[in-house]
Order: structure tokens, then sequence, then C-alpha cells
């Protein structure tokens, strides 16, 4: 049972255009018509008949609409002109600061298995749900229509994605982050033969409608639905909600020769001026904005759809062509090219969350600027020393404040990024929050125990989840993402990385980062961190090296490591900065009974649960078995000087 089509009740082509003769005027009509697909023409006209609107806008990615929908924007106070021309700021309730995860669910059949980390909802129950919260939801509101692709127009493993929603801010949000891609919607799903469905409304937007909120994902249909919450999380659907889609498409229609993950694509300059593309994942939270951005040039900063090419590489696609950023430490120190955009004009900027002072200038924690001692956030009107009902401060900005913006504003983004045959990828990476256990880089000895270190991140729990907290495991920052059982998707990353398509020249280098060991977890008295931000350029430069066999390394039982001489000479020649051996020692010592433990914790989790491949316990129990003979003859910790 497909739900919109059981609540629209449209089903042929000729009764989906009664619907839009009925509903729009004739500059609608007209442009509605010049779509031809009948799928898509029907799932539209559902959507139309599911949720009333008063009037539709079909939006054909021109300038006039895209002025259109900022205007519409602003008249419904969804957002407002900040002093900075282009600039807006926009406003979550203060109950929805980040993803609802309590109230995210996959539609799912008795037969259907689902991802023990996420929920469930069966089809009979969610069809009630939508029909009782989206039926008339979006009466005496415009509904945009917007056509976009997840990814370049051309390339293999893009997906073309309809956007319903009654929120120009959400359309807004859109026109930025994602290809509109009106003219050649039709072609390319005839060509790719699918295209995935995304219908929300705000409803009223009151904060007591929020405990009703839902983000609903039909995987069978590849149709989302969410209602009443505006977070672009939660409700601009074609990002993460899509993202889900297409992690299915990869596991379940392409298995070993298609990924679609939660990674940056970032591009660092070699000796000679070479460019050697990397994609790498880490949680939200957790740095990926600011590695991607550490790249001399940079394809994207979020997600990464994969595929093996004719000539036996791996490529990367962006998905997005835009930037949806938390700015929380965003500053001049780290990350220069991003604040040229937020503090100088010339560039569009969705800001959401942030404190607006009364001259109408954003001011977020952590920008290393003077901030005003009142103003107007998230939750209201703020002044320096204010604290909620519980009198916990309340800051000055919410830690999963956000900036939107297109990727062109930056100066090292990519043309790349359009090419449709994708960046020829050769270093993959995996990086959480993690305090006290490993160093800042590692590097794994086999595609098995690369696919390893993506099954084994840590994190401590970010602002980007409401109610989250504490240290969990995030099998490769795209555990919320991965719809079906953690066993498939597992197996599709051994198959993928161990395609024997992929040639030896072009096999990827696969390694762990780490930019969170504290200063407490190697000896010291404090929670500072160990090292810098800016050091991260250094890491990804020794990797690129170490790609192309450049550099030598240090062989361990949980991957190889650096060597102290060709950091020393990599941290003055890329950042000007002295590297001691001290720091080396401190960064890179094994410090084996946490390293023991973290394998422990892996393996007792993916115990419980069904279907996992058995290689990943064999590595996991090969290193553990290596640490235990390691600490008999060193000690629990070890120096890197011993390997």
């Amino acid at each position: 049972m497909d739900i919109i089509n059981e609540l629209g009740k449209v089903t042929t082509e000729e009764s989906a255009k009664t619907v839009f003769r009925k509903s729009m005027d004739d500059t609608q009509l007209n442009r509605i018509l010049k779509i031809t697909h009948p799928d898509v023409l029907k799932r539209i006209a559902n959507a139309i008949v599911l949720c009333n609107p008063e009037y539709i806008f079909v939006n054909t990615g021109s300038n006039e609409d895209k002025a259109f929908i900022r205007n519409l924007a602003l008249e419904k106070k969804e957002e407002a002109p900040l002093a900075m021309h282009g600039h807006t700021i926009h406003f979550d309730l203060a109950q929805e600061q980040g993803r609802i995860v309590d109230r995210t669910y996959y539609i799912a059949n008795p037969e259907d298995h689902i991802s023990t980390l996420a929920n469930r909802m069966d089809r009979p129950t969610a069809l009630e749900q939508v029909r009782s919260n989206m039926v008339d939801i979006m009466k005496d509101k415009t509904m945009i229509i917007g056509f976009y692709m997840r990814g370049p127009v051309g390339a293999p493993v893009s997906n073309p994605a309809l956007e319903i929603t009654s929120s120009a801010y959400v359309s807004h949000s859109a026109e930025l982050l994602y290809r509109n891609a009106y003219a050649a919607f039709n072609e390319e799903v005839e060509k790719l033969g699918h295209f995935f469905t995304n219908v929300h409304s705000e409803g009223l937007n009151r904060p007591e409608d929020l405990p009703d909120a839902r983000v609903f994902m039909d995987r069978e249909f590849r149709t989302t639905f969410s209602w009443k919450c505006t977070y672009a999380g939660n409700t601009l659907l074609l990002k993460k909600g899509n993202h889900r889609f297409a992690v299915d498409k990869a596991v379940y229609e392409n298995n070993g020769n298609e990924l679609s993950e939660h990674m940056f694509i970032t591009g660092i300059q070699g000796p000679g001026g070479r460019t050697t593309w990397f994609a790498g994942a880490a949680p939200s939270g957790c740095g990926k904005t600011t590695t991607a951005m550490a790249g001399n040039v940079f394809i994207g900063d979020d997600l990464a759809q994969m595929w093996i090419a004719d000539d036996g590489s791996i490529r990367s696609i962006n998905p997005e062509c835009g930037i949806f950023g938390i700015v929380e430490d965003v500053n001049l120190d780290g990350d220069p090219m991003l604040m040229e955009v937020l503090r100088k004009p010339g560039h569009e900027v969705i800001w959401s969350n942030v404190l607006i002072d009364d001259q109408k200038v954003p001011h977020w924690v952590g920008n290393n600027e003077p901030h005003p001692d009142k103003g107007i956030n998230f939750q209201g009107e703020w002044h320096k020393g204010k604290t909620d009902a519980n009198g916990k401060p309340v800051p000055m900005s919410h830690p999963n404040s956000r900036c939107t913006m297109a990727s062109t504003s930056l100066k090292n983004y990519s043309s790349e990024a359009e090419n449709p045959e994708g960046a020829l990828t050769r270093v993959i990476t995996y990086s959480g929050r993690d305090s006290d256990t490993m160093p800042p880089v590692w590097v794994a000895q086999t595609s098995d125990a690369g696919v390893v270190i993506g099954a084994c991140i840590v994190s401590a729990a970010t602002a980007t989840e409401v109610g989250a907290s504490g240290v969990k495991r995030a099998p490769w920052a795209n555990a919320p993402f991965i719809p079906g059982a953690l066993g498939d998707y597992m197996d599709a990353q051994f198959k993928f990385f161990g395609n024997p398509k992929i040639k030896e020249t072009y096999k990827p280098v696969m390694a762990g980062l780490n930019y969170f060991l504290t200063d407490k977890a190697r000896g010291g008295d404090s929670n500072k961190l160990i090292g810098e931000k800016r050091d991260v350029k250094v890491w990804l430069s020794w990797l690129e090296r170490y790609a192309y066999n450049e550099i030598g390394h240090l062989s361990t039982p949980i991957g190889n490591l650096p060597r102290y001489e060709d950091l020393k000479i990599l941290f003055k020649e890329i950042i000007s900065k002295d590297y001691s051996k001290e720091l080396y020692i401190k960064q890179f010592s094994l410090y084996l009974d946490n390293i023991i433990k973290r394998i422990e914790l892996q393996q007792n989790a993916y115990s419980k649960e069904e279907g996992i491949p058995q290689k990943l316990f064999d590595i996991l129990a090969e290193q553990k078995q290596g640490l235990a003979a390691l600490k008999e003859k060193q000690g629990s910790i070890v120096s890197p000087d011993v390997f």
C-alpha cells in the first residue's frame, strides 16, 4: 500500500492533469505540464489532493522563481532580513533545535528488516497518522514544488528528487543546497529509472504541536512525510531522508559497486601540484566541515555518493552543492574561508538559531569576536547571564546553530564538483569524537581492516540530535541513516572496498582520524585538546603522501602510524609549526588498555546484531590478540619508538 496514493486516489496521468487544472493558474499549469513522466505527475497530484493548498507554485529554478521564494519566506516571517545584504535569520522552535530522532520512523511491513538503531512503524498505523495530520495541512498556504538532482546531472549515481513543501524557508534552503533540475528532470528520471518524493508542511508552527511532529520514511515507495516541524534536518528531507533511500539503493540494488556515505569530499595538494581526493566520514558535530575546508579545494562537507568506474578507480560525487554547517566554534583562526563568506558582503546566507543583536548582526559561541550583552536568539530575548527555569545558563547561540550557503560562495570550491564522472578518490578516512583512546591518525593494513575502522567509530553525542547524551557507537558515522540491517550494510562495505574491479594502483588508503584527544587522557590534568584545529592539514598531507608510497610508517597491531621525522617536516612545511618529539610521543603512544576495551565494546555490541559478517569479528580478535601480546612485552602504554 502506497500511502500517498491511498490518500490521494490519483492513479492515472489524466486524473493527475485534472487535479492540476482545478488547482493551478495558467502559469503554473503550463510549468507542470512540461513535466511528462506519468509517475512524477501522479505523485505531485496526490500530494496536492492530500495537503489541499490555497496556491501552488512550480519552481523552475529561474532567478525570478528564486526571488519569489526568498520574498515569500520574508512575508511569512519564516526568515527575517539581517544587516548584510543577502543574509537572513530563521529561528526554529526552542524545543526543536535538532533532529527529532524519537519521532522519526521508517514505515515498515512485517517482513522488513529495519536497523536496530532506528524506530519502525507498521504501514496501516502510518497511514492513519499521515491521514490525521496531513489532510488539508496546507489549507490557506502556498505549496512549492521543486525538482532537484542529488548530484550532478548525468552522473550514474545521482538521484532525482521532488521537494513539495509549504515552507518557503525549506524551499529557499533547497535552492542553496541542491541542483534545481526542472529542465532535465524528465530525462534523468527516465534514464535512472527512479526518483524520490518529499512532502512536508510546518502546519501552524506552534510549540504545543511539536509533540505531534513526525518524520516518516517509506523505503518501499521512496517517499518521506514530515509535519509540524521546521528544523531543516527534520523538514528538508531531500537531505538526510533521501540519503537513507540512497543507502538502500546502494546496499540492496547495487551491492558491491556503489556506496552512499555520510562523508566530506576534499582535495589535498601534494608534491608537484597534484590534487588527491579524500572522502571522509565523521558524525555531525565532529569536525567534518572543518576537515572539508582544510583541503586546498573541496567538493562537499557532508554526503558522498561513490561508485567503481570502468577504469577501476573509486569515484565520488556530492549529492549537494551547498553547506548546512554548524557555526559554533567557527572562527577566523580555524575557518578563514568560511568566515570570509559569513562576515563579508556578496554572499547569500541563511542563519539559524544564532544570536541577532540590535544592529541585525549575527553572533555565535566560539567565533572569537566581541559579543553583545543582549539580543534575540532561538528562545527569544537574551541577555548576558540569562538562565533557564532550572537555573542553567542559556547560551548566546544554540550549539546546533547553522549557516546555509551555496558552495560556490567559498573560494576553494572545486569545479570538479559538477563533473558527472566524479572525483577519483584515493583516501578514505573515518573519525569520531574520541577523547582518550586512538591516536590522531592511523592507516588500515588491508581494505577489510579499513572497513572495520569505519564500523568501530565511537563518538560523544552532539547537539544535532534532540535528547541524545553520553558516548555512543557511530558506525561509519552513517548509522542514523542506515534503514536496513547493519549486517547488510557492513557486507556491502566489505564487498565494495574488496571488489576485484578496483585496480591495484587505485586501491584507497583507509585511515582513522581523531582530533579530540585530551591532555588528561595522556597524563595531563586538563581537558584541553592535544594539538590545534589546523593540525588536521598535516594529518591529511601525511595520508596524501602515504597514498603514493612516498612516506614511511610504523607497523602496529591497530595499523600503520606516522614516523616522527616525517611529521616534523610536514608540520613545518604545511602549517609553519614546530612539532616536538614530546608531543609526538604523547599523541601516538598506544594506551593498550583503552584500545582493548574499545575492541571489546565493539565485539559485544556487534555480537547482539544478526547477520554481521564474520570478517569483523576475525579482524577485531586478531587486533586484540596482537595488543595483548604487545602489552605482555612492553606494558600498558607503548611509545611509538618501540615500533
